[in-house]
């Protein structure tokens, strides 16, 4: 193993898994720590799916730890921090001290931050994260329902959930090449700061930046940062020849959509596919609170057969949804709590998601990180294989270790183009 990754969501992982497997890197997806018997013999990356966005910090401390601890026994050379392209992290988050803990566990002196993703309009500038043309404190995270963003400053961030020192490398060196970025480092060293946001405004930025960390033993961001780790490891040839990957072959069986995120671009991803005629089941938090909607009530739904055949893709897929308006959120947190508001749907989705397996479903999407997780923990695979790509960040995947495979894409809330739930049924064979 070259590379091991610390993934704190679901979504997270699968992206950074997708992005090494372009790029080369014979990578396989775990959920949570790896169970024994799991074969890595083969795999140049390994990355940990962890459930550890919104735990409070000390548990992702130690999660984190756990995961580097094995990544550790594995033989892993260098090794990453991986958060989301919106860092999604308040002032009380987690990044911060996750990142502390692992310098001091890996015993190094020097990391960085590059939450940054261009494919997805994520990009750093000044250390200020924009989510397109908008500073990340104007966009739309300001409303996330568990992570509201009201910081743009990476280096504010950092510093503020951690003990280290944080400085900053301008795009304006990251534009003279990988040699002025690692003079940079040197320089930062000499002024004692450990942590260093890193603007990056292109992919080629990221690949400058992915050449100049080949010396870090750990490197922290987002997925983007990982387009230009694999050449590092082949320039110094200890990559193998990337041969014909395994054919991805999707499961026979019946599909649908599951969508707990609140973001704007699932939200509007919904209302492209109920436009198209996908039909749609809304679910309202208090009735599951108040034991008036069960999850049996979503299965009969869901399984009536009152939707065409979707094996073959003749009409929208069905989709159920927790998604709604940033107003009907805060009110059902202001009646529920946000804790157990967030929790009631994640759990009401995963038994879902079982019911609909033991009903023949084989393909599925599910929208939302947390979600995400709560869902692939109740379906309990060993792994994922990466397949392919339906829109930047966000791939099929296939579930390993199961006597029953399923078809899963995994859709962080803010990925996804407008026409996402209907495009990706396409890909499948």
């Amino acid at each position: 193993m070259l590379l091991g990754a610390i993934a704190d969501d679901l979504t997270g992982a699968t992206d950074l898994a997708l992005m090494l497997s372009r790029e080369g890197m014979r990578t396989i997806q775990t959920i949570g720590i790896p169970k024994a018997g799991l074969d890595l013999a083969d795999a140049e990356a390994v990355v940990v799916a962890l459930k550890s966005r919104t735990n409070p910090a000390s548990e992702a401390v130690a999660m984190s730890l756990e995961a580097l601890a094995f990544l550790q026994a594995a033989g892993a050379r260098q090794f990453m921090f991986k958060y989301c392209s919106t860092f999604d992290s308040s002032p009380d988050g987690n990044i911060g001290p996750v990142t502390e803990a692992l310098m001091q566990a890996l015993s190094t002196d020097l990391t960085i931050v590059c939450p940054a993703f261009p494919a997805n309009g994520r990009t750093i500038y000044k250390g200020h994260l924009f989510v397109g043309d908008q500073l990340l404190s104007d966009s739309p995270m300001r409303n996330h329902p568990l992570t509201p963003m009201t910081d743009s400053s990476l280096v504010r961030l950092m510093a503020g959930q951690s003990q280290l020192k944080v400085g900053l490398v301008t795009r304006e060196t990251v534009a003279q090449g990988a040699y002025a970025v690692t003079q940079a480092f040197e320089t930062a060293r000499a002024k004692g700061e450990q942590v260093l946001v890193v603007d990056a405004l292109t992919d080629a930025d990221l690949r400058v930046i992915g050449e100049a960390v080949a010396g870090l033993g750990l490197i922290t961001g987002g997925s983007g940062i990982a387009l230009g780790l694999p050449e590092n490891f082949r320039r110094a040839g200890l990559m193998r020849p990337s041969g014909d990957r395994a054919a991805f072959s999707a499961p026979a069986g019946r599909s649908m959509i599951l969508a707990g995120s609140c973001s704007e671009a699932t939200r509007g991803q919904i209302k492209t596919a109920v436009a198209a005629g996908a039909p749609a089941l809304k679910l309202d938090p208090l009735a599951i609170a108040e034991g008036r909607f069960l999850v049996e009530d979503a299965l009969s739904w869901a399984l009536s057969g009152a939707f065409p055949s979707t094996l073959s893709q003749p009409a929208p897929v069905p989709l159920i949804y927790s998604s709604a308006e940033p107003d009907e959120v805060k009110a059902a947190q202001s009646t529920l709590g946000r804790e157990r508001a967030g929790s009631l749907i994640e759990n009401f989705l995963a038994e879902t998601a079982l019911g609909l397996r033991a009903s023949g479903v084989r393909r599925l999407i599910v929208a939302g990180g947390e979600t995400s997780g709560a869902v692939v923990g109740a379906l309990a695979p060993d792994a994922l294989f990466i397949g392919p790509e339906i829109d930047p960040g966000v791939p099929w995947t296939l579930t390993l270790g199961q006597k029953e495979p399923m078809a899963l894409a995994l859709k962080s809330g803010n990925f996804g183009a407008p026409d996402f739930f209907l495009k990706a049924w396409d890909l499948l064979p």
